[in-house]
């Protein structure tokens, strides 16, 4: 990618970049919010099932588990009086806050209540409780002893957790008091919200979409539009030049005639005016080629077709392009047509192998070395021109038939052209029901191959 085209995409990456940013924004905010009304969800109907579970249970399902933590806090509070170090009452704390933690996890009903409960309402019935213990007192004869107290960094911990607080429960025996939040682990959480979000999620994709086709095609446009215009330049730049030269010569040729050495010098007189009339000549075929362009664009080709032998035509054609190119280069033929015959007009069938052939020797280093080839192929008559001459980059191959279009390392002769050329080569093989292609690489030469159908 040329600097210049990075410049000018430059602007529409960064807007795809700052709309793909918004999108994201937006997104993960509808997913917080659809998360945040998830847990509502779940922690309202929790907290219903709890009340309507009080009705007939008032342990909420703990019944057992508090009653083996009531009978068990006779052990910790034996314990307890024998510690001494600070460090085996950090040990000690943790112990119990484990073993009641489990308890309170194993030995419940709640969950299981919950999970149906869930169900009964269309929601999802696989949880997961958590229990997190706030603090442990256990009762002695004469005062409460606070053996655990869960410390600030733990209850933030639990508060950012992603997991549902459904209830904070309190709880009191004859040997301990406890305090604990219980949570649940909704399965399948995350497919859940996404499900409620794949709306958005399937709007963004589509907006992304359809601004980013909006982006393409309009780049697109834009670029082509610049080709066509820089074309037209390069065309309008070439086309003053080749003007120019035989404008520049019949302007010198006329003053010259003037001169008094010339008026009584026949021969001078003479060579002035042949050069004066070639000149004409070459001014007017490249005013008839303009106006033979737009003709074809305003109309399809008026072709004069005729049943002829194809291999004799490109022998006629051939002949003269040898006496033209002289000793100047080598050029090589090989034909297996068979007597192939096709509908084909003379003249642009003619315009159309001399304008490769010129290719051929234009573009090429040192001394050209050209090879026609012409054979059958199924219905079709393939024509080739092959050289070794400078090449076409990948990169330009696809643009090399589109009127006005020059490849960059071309004028290598005095002679610039119009980028006309191939683009006439194009319209007569398609006027013909052909094609035209090429196959070429930078520096190893090109050959172009021309398809017609033939008459069966």
């Amino acid at each position: 990618m040329t600097m210049q085209k990075f410049k000018t995409l430059l602007p529409v990456f960064v807007a795809l970049a700052i709309f793909i940013v918004a999108q994201i924004y937006v997104v993960r905010q509808v997913w917080l919010q659809k998360d945040e009304v998830f847990a509502l969800r779940y922690r309202s109907v929790s907290k219903e099932a709890i009340q309507e579970m009080a009705a007939y249970d008032p342990y909420n399902g703990f019944k057992k588990a508090y009653y083996i933590i009531d009978d068990i806090s006779q052990l910790y509070i034996q314990k307890s009086r024998a510690l001494v170090k600070s460090e085996d009452s950090a040990l000690f704390a943790q112990d119990i806050r484990e073993n009641f933690t489990k308890i309170l996890v194993e030995d419940q009903l709640l969950s299981e209540y919950l999970s149906k409960y869930f169900e009964k309402l269309g929601l999802e019935k696989k949880i997961k409780p958590l229990i997190y213990v706030n603090y442990i007192d256990l009762i002695d004869i004469q005062e409460n002893i606070r053996v655990y107290k869960a410390p600030l960094s733990e209850l933030k911990k639990q508060q950012s957790d992603q997991s549902i607080l459904v209830y904070t429960f309190k709880s009191e025996g004859n040997n301990y008091i406890i305090s604990f939040d219980y949570y649940i682990d909704i399965a399948n959480k995350e497919k859940i919200i996404f499900r409620e979000l794949s709306l958005t999620l399937l709007l963004s994709i589509l907006s992304f979409v359809i601004i980013s086709a909006i982006y393409i095609a309009t780049m697109k446009s834009y670029l082509e539009e610049k080709r066509l215009s820089s074309l037209k330049t390069d065309f309008i730049n070439n086309m003053t030049h080749e003007l120019k030269t035989p404008l520049s010569t019949i302007t010198v040729a006329g003053k010259t005639l003037k001169h008094e050495s010339v008026i009584d010098d026949k021969k001078k007189i003479i060579e002035t005016a042949n050069l004066i009339g070639k000149q004409s000549v070459h001014l007017n075929e490249l005013i008839n080629l303009i106006l033979e362009i737009s003709m074809w664009e305003r109309t399809q080709f008026q072709l004069d077709k005729k049943k002829i032998s194809v291999e004799e035509l490109i022998k006629d054609i051939s002949d003269n392009f040898k006496n033209g190119c002289g000793k100047e280069c080598n050029f090589n033929e090989e034909y297996n047509l068979n007597g192939a015959i096709a509908d084909v007009d003379i003249l642009y069938f003619t315009t159309m192998i001399n304008n490769l052939l010129n290719n051929a020797i234009k573009y090429s280093k040192n001394t050209p070395e050209v090879k026609l080839e012409a054979y059958t192929e199924d219905d079709d008559i393939i024509i080739k021109v092959e050289d070794k001459g400078i090449g076409i980059s990948r990169s330009e191959q696809k643009n090399i038939f589109d009127k006005f279009y020059r490849v960059s390392t071309g004028n290598i002769h005095q002679s610039k052209g119009l980028g006309l050329g191939l683009y006439y080569v194009k319209k007569i093989a398609e006027a013909h029901g052909g094609s035209v292609g090429v196959s070429s690489k930078k520096g190893k030469g090109s050959v172009f191959i021309v398809s017609i159908p033939k008459t069966i």
